[in-house]
C-alpha cells in the first residue's frame, strides 16, 4: 500500500495546488485511488470532477506560458494523419494538430512532461512544440480521432474486395479441380469473410461443412457465433479458395494440412491467418487463427494485472537469468503476455531468441524460429542451437518433454533469462509438472523465478451493463468475504448493439507466483500441489478465483464469466 506521505508532487500538479483549485491533502488522497484504478492522476481529478478542466487549463497556459487552445474548435478531419502511432498517442496522451514545415504543434493536458515531447520529437524527426487543451476534451478527441483513423476497414466491405492485396499461395501453380475458386464471386466472398472477422474482433474463423448445410463461425471474446449459412454445394469452392490462398494442396484432401495467409490491408497494416484443415465426414474443415501483430504491442497496462501482480513479472523478467513459466489452456492469452514482455525487453543491447510452432507474432528485432519436426528441428534441437549463439534471453514456445525441460533449466541456470510456457491449470500444479516430467527438485529451485497462471475473462459492455443487485448470500457462495460486502457493485450482462451478449474485449485474470525461500524448502522436502498453494495463500498471493473476483469488485466482469473460467 502507498502512504500519503509517499507522494511529492511538482509541475502541472504542484501548478493546480498552488492555484486553490484543490488542496494538498486532497490531491494526496485521490492520488492513492488513481493509483489503484490505473488513471492517471489528471484524468482521474477531472473525470471525478473534481478540479475542473477548463481551470486547470487557464492556470497552467499562465504559469507556464503555453498557448491554450480550444479543442471544441478544431475539425478532426483535418488533423494530421499517419504522424503519430497509436501507441504513442496513448503513453503520452497526446494528439498531434498541425504540421508546418518540420515543425508539429502537439495537443496535450500537461505541459511539464517533456519526456513526452522529446519522445514523439525522437519518432517523428519533427520539432515539437506544445499546445495546451483541456484534459477532458483532449481524451474525448483522441478516442474519436483514433476511431475515424480505423474506417478504412468499414469502407473497405464497400469496395471491390477482389482488390485486396494476398499472399501466401500462387494460384498458377496450384491444379484446379474445381474450375471455380478463381470466380470473382467466390473470391469477393472469401475475402469479405476475412475482413469482416478483423473488423469485428474474431480470434478465429471456422468453416465447417455438413451434410446439407455449411456453417461460418467466429469467435469473438473466446466464444463461437454463427455468422453465416451459405449453399452447402459450393462449400467445395470456398475451402479450395482458402486453400489456393495458404499455399495448400487443393487437391489432397484426406490428410490435414496447415498453410498461411498474409493480407495487406493497407501500406501499414497487414494480418497474417494460420490456417488448417481436417478432413471431416462430409467434407474439409477449415479453421483461421486470425494473428494480429499489434495484439502483443497492447503494453502491460492493458493486460489486467493487478498492480502488485504487474510488479512481480517485472521484476522477474528483468532478472539477468532465471526462469519464467506461464501456464493455463489453449486461448487463454500466454502468448500475447510472454510477447508483450519480451517487447519490454527488446532493447538493443539484447540477443533475444524464440523457438516456437508456429511463431504467431513477428517482432522486429527478435530472432523467432519456426519448428518443423519432418526436417528435424524441434523445441531441443533450437534450444541447444540458441545456446551457442550468445544469447540473453531465450523464449521456449512450450515445454512439452524432458528433454526441452532440461536445456531449459541448464540454460536458466548457466546465464540466460527463459520465458515459456506449460499446460497445468494453476501456478502450483505447474511445479508438480516439471517433476513428473523427471526435472530433480533441486534444479527446479535453482532455476525457477516466477511462475504465472492466467485465464481470459470476457469484459463488460460499458454502455449497457446493470447493477445485477444480488443478495448478499449469493455473493458470499461466489467467494466473496463479508468485509466484501457493500463495498463494490456486481454487475450482470445485458447486450446491446455495441458488444456481444453484454460483453466487449477481454482481461487476463492471474495468479502470480514468485517462488520464495520456503516455497523452495518445501519442493526440497516433496510437497504436493496443494502444500504450495496453501503457502503461496499464507504469503497473500491470489489465486485465479480470487483475482478474478477482484475483476468484479472493479466493474470489469461478472460472476458468471469468472465462474466460467476459473471453476471449469
Amino acid at each position: 500500500m502507498v502512504k500519503n506521505s509517499d507522494f511529492h508532487f511538482s509541475g502541472l500538479i504542484k501548478c493546480i495546488i498552488n492555484s486553490g483549485l484543490i488542496t494538498e491533502a486532497d490531491i494526496q488522497k485521490h492520488a492513492e485511488n488513481a493509483i489503484s484504478s490505473k488513471t492517471r492522476l489528471l484524468s482521474y481529478l477531472v473525470k471525478n470532477n473534481l478540479v475542473p478542466a477548463n481551470k486547470i487549463a487557464a492556470h497552467a497556459s499562465v504559469e507556464f506560458g503555453v498557448p491554450f487552445f480550444d479543442l471544441s474548435c478544431m475539425d478532426i478531419s483535418h488533423l494530421p494523419k499517419d504522424i503519430l502511432s497509436e501507441n504513442l498517442i496513448h503513453k503520452h496522451h497526446a494528439l498531434p494538430l498541425y504540421k508546418r514545415g518540420n515543425r508539429l504543434f502537439v495537443g496535450v493536458s500537461d505541459p511539464t512532461n517533456l519526456t513526452a515531447l522529446d519522445d514523439i520529437k525522437f519518432h517523428t524527426r519533427l520539432n515539437t512544440e506544445a499546445i495546451l487543451v483541456e484534459e477532458d476534451k483532449l481524451t474525448a478527441t483522441i478516442e474519436t480521432f483514433l476511431e475515424a483513423a480505423d474506417t478504412s476497414m468499414e469502407d473497405m466491405l464497400d469496395d471491390d474486395l477482389s482488390n485486396i492485396e494476398i499472399s501466401g499461395g500462387d494460384e498458377t501453380e496450384q491444379e484446379d479441380d474445381d474450375n471455380d475458386i478463381d470466380d470473382a464471386p467466390i473470391v469477393k466472398f472469401v475475402n469479405k469473410i476475412l475482413l469482416d472477422a478483423i473488423k469485428k474482433g474474431a480470434s478465429d474463423i471456422h468453416l465447417e461443412p455438413f451434410e446439407k448445410t455449411f456453417r461460418i463461425r467466429f469467435r469473438s471474446d473466446g466464444m463461437l457465433h454463427k455468422i453465416a449459412s451459405p449453399p452447402a454445394n459450393i462449400s467445395n469452392r470456398i475451402i479450395s479458395r482458402i486453400k489456393v490462398m495458404a499455399k495448400m494442396d487443393i487437391a489432397e484432401r484426406r490428410v490435414p494440412q496447415d498453410g498461411r495467409i498474409k493480407m495487406k490491408l493497407s501500406r501499414t497494416r497487414a494480418i497474417d491467418f494460420r490456417v488448417n484443415t481436417c478432413p471431416t465426414l462430409f467434407g474439409e474443415k477449415v479453421v483461421l487463427r486470425i494473428l494480429d501483430p499489434t495484439s502483443a504491442q497492447l503494453g502491460i497496462e492493458k493486460l489486467g494485472f493487478e498492480p502488485e501482480q504487474q510488479e512481480l513479472f517485472l521484476s522477474a523478467i528483468a532478472k539477468p537469468y532465471g526462469m519464467v513459466l506461464v501456464t493455463g489452456p489453449t486461448g487463454s492469452g500466454k502468448t500475447v503476455t510472454l510477447y508483450t514482455g519480451l517487447n519490454i525487453l527488446n532493447t538493443i543491447e539484447k540477443n533475444i531468441s524464440t523457438a516456437e510452432d508456429p511463431v504467431e507474432i513477428t517482432v522486429e528485432g527478435i530472432n523467432q524460429v519456426n519448428m518443423n519436426p519432418k526436417a528435424g528441428l524441434d523445441f531441443a534441437s533450437a534450444l541447444r542451437a540458441f545456446l551457442r549463439q550468445d544469447p540473453d534471453i531465450i523464449m521456449v514456445g512450450e515445454i512439452r518433454d524432458l528433454e526441452t525441460a532440461e536445456i531449459a533449466v541448464k540454460a536458466a541456470q548457466t546465464g540466460h533469462m527463459v520465458l515459456s510456457t506449460l499446460h497445468t491449470n494453476d501456478a502450483p500444479q505447474t511445479l508438480n509438472r516439471l517433476l513428473q516430467m523427471g526435472i530433480p527438485a533441486f534444479n527446479i529451485v535453482s532455476s525457477v523465478l516466477l511462475i504465472m497462471a492466467q485465464r481470459l475473462a470476457r469484459r463488460l459492455c460499458e454502455r449497457c451493463k446493470e447493477d445485477s443487485k444480488f443478495p448478499e448470500t449469493t455473493l458470499i457462495e461466489a467467494g466473496f468475504t463479508p468485509e466484501d460486502i457493500g463495498t463494490f457493485t456486481a454487475y450482470r450482462a445485458i447486450g446491446c448493439d455495441h458488444c456481444n451478449d453484454g460483453y466487449k474485449g477481454r482481461v487476463g485474470i492471474y495468479q502470480v507466483m514468485p517462488i520464495s525461500e520456503e516455497m523452495r524448502s518445501k519442493i526440497l522436502n516433496n510437497c504436493n500441489a496443494m502444500e504450495l498453494a496453501d503457502q503461496a495463500s499464507s504469503e497473500g498471493i491470489n489465486d485465479l478465483r480470487r483475482s478474478g473476483l477482484l475483476k468484479i469488485m472493479q466493474g470489469i466482469t461478472t460472476i458468471e464469466e469468472v465462474d466460467r473460467v476459473t471453476r471449469g
